[in-house]
């Protein structure tokens, strides 16, 4: 058993501290932000391997995923469900691999797509509300012996003694470890009422094109609507002209949106790589294992990553 200190307090972050405590290490989380106002807080949260390479790891993760927030559907206090929805393609050939072994997975009928969407698939996948989710894993970490540290960190070297450190920072990784490669993918969101007198709960995505991404993610009484898809922007304020596209778009494709009122918007920046960095290395003069690079997947491969985490340290 050793000691650890994983650098970032978002999803990955929290699912690799839980991991690596329940394995018996000691561990610490370091971060200058709380769980509720990362990236991850940000995410409408549908399991779905979007925009994260390489394909065949990626796959592997996801399943694992996918096992893990089954098992948590449900659970009180925990903010996951297993819910259904639509993902609309708009090419012939869409690519389905990640969706195999799915409980509900069929062709969508007509009456089941939005206005002017060629075809689509009815899935039953898991739906995580992230401020209940983030919440109940910090708590989870805590139970579990975890100790939580609030420091911004500008090299690895500041991290607190420890036998290895986790950089699991999101978009910050690039700074700490010099990764170039690593550039945000811009993510804005606008929150509204869930329509009372008939509440959604199926969700819908319609993704083929990153120029009018789509989707709708009932969440309670609050649905979250995007998005966009914007490599290389960093601008965190969220834009007037893309939240009227957006509500345009969703109330289009969701006319029971039409009246829904605006509680709240975000931006969130995705952590977009070439491929996701997870592997040993020595850096800064500290042994490090990197975890970071998930684009737009980090819930959806957060405890198959913790899990190799874990391997890597075991590895040792």
């Amino acid at each position: 058993m050793v000691t650890i200190a994983v650098i970032g307090s978002g999803v990955i972050g929290l699912t690799c501290a839980l991991e690596l405590a329940l394995d018996g290490h000691t561990v610490r989380v370091v971060a200058d932000t709380p769980p509720e106002r990362t990236t991850s807080a940000v995410a409408g949260a549908l399991w779905f391997p979007y925009h994260a390479y390489p394909r065949k790891r990626v796959l592997g993760w996801s399943a694992k995923g996918l096992e893990r927030f089954t098992e948590l559907a449900g659970m009180p206090g925990s903010g996951v469900r297993l819910e259904t929805g639509v993902m609309v393609h708009r090419v012939e050939r869409p690519d389905l691999d990640w969706a195999t072994g799915l409980r509900v997975s069929r062709p969508a009928q007509r009456d089941e797509l939005p206005v002017g969407a060629p075809r689509g698939s009815v899935l039953e996948l898991p739906l995580v509300t992230m401020p209940v989710y983030l919440a109940w894993l910090a708590d989870r970490c805590r139970e579990s012996g975890v100790a939580f540290r609030t420091d911004r960190l500008e090299r690895i070297s500041e991290a607190p003694a420890a036998d290895l450190v986790v950089i699991a920072t999101g978009l910050r990784s690039g700074a700490l470890t010099g990764d170039a490669e690593l550039v945000p993918s811009r993510g804005q969101v606008v929150r509204v009422t869930n329509p009372p007198h008939a509440p959604l709960t199926h969700w819908m995505v319609d993704g083929d094109d990153p120029t009018r991404l789509t989707y709708v993610m009932p969440h309670g009484d609050v649905v979250v609507c995007g998005g966009t898809d914007i490599d290389g922007e960093w601008g965190i304020h969220p834009d007037p002209s893309a939240e009227a596209a957006i509500l345009r778009r969703v109330r289009m494709a969701v006319p029971a949106l039409q009246g829904a009122r605006v509680l709240s918007r975000a931006v969130g920046l995705r952590p977009g790589a070439p491929e996701v960095r997870l592997a040993r290395a020595d850096l800064d003069g500290r042994e490090v294992i990197t975890c970071y690079g998930h684009g737009g997947a980090g819930v959806t491969l957060s405890w198959g990553c913790a899990a190799e985490v874990c391997r890597l340290v075991s590895s040792s």
